[in-house]
């Protein structure tokens, strides 16, 4: 470079016009050089050489579970044949959440009828207990004097 400088502006132009040209020119021949066909051929054969170390990866791997049935709106994940494979205690287990849904709504019923049960029983030992004449149980009103205050 300090030969350039030491020229004149439009002399130093013409010299590194020439030295670009002559970048350019050997660039283009060394592309030349290299065919396009044997270029693509390479880069094929690396893909092909990736594809296949991946398929072998993806055979040692474990399978991601596929999806094995379908109905009724659900979906369930698993392999083909994964049922008869799992332990009897495992198939087993997934009952657990359905039976225990089953005991909560067994116990609410229950509940719900010990509570109607009380609540007649109440209704009755009222009638039962009270000095009324029987057009009294007659009445609409009744229901309402049941619930009124007792003095």
């Amino acid at each position: 470079m300090n030969k350039l400088t030491n020229l004149n502006p439009e002399r130093r132009r013409e010299v590194l016009q020439a030295r670009f040209a002559q970048r350019v020119a050997a660039a283009l021949t060394e592309q030349q050089n290299v065919s396009p066909r044997r270029d693509i051929e390479e880069r094929l054969r690396v893909a092909r050489e990736q594809a296949l170390g991946r398929a072998r990866v993806a055979q040692r791997s474990p399978a991601a579970p596929a999806v094995v049935s379908t109905g009724g709106g659900t979906v369930a994940l698993g392999e083909p044949g994964d049922a008869g494979d799992a332990p009897w205690w495992l198939r087993l287990s997934s009952l657990l959440p359905l039976a225990l849904l089953l005991v909560g709504l067994l116990m609410i019923d229950r509940h719900y009828t010990r509570s109607q049960i009380e609540a007649a029983a109440e209704v009755d030992a009222a009638i039962l207990a009270d000095e009324l004449p029987p057009e009294a149980y007659r009445d609409s009103g009744f229901v309402e004097f049941l619930k009124g205050e007792r003095r």
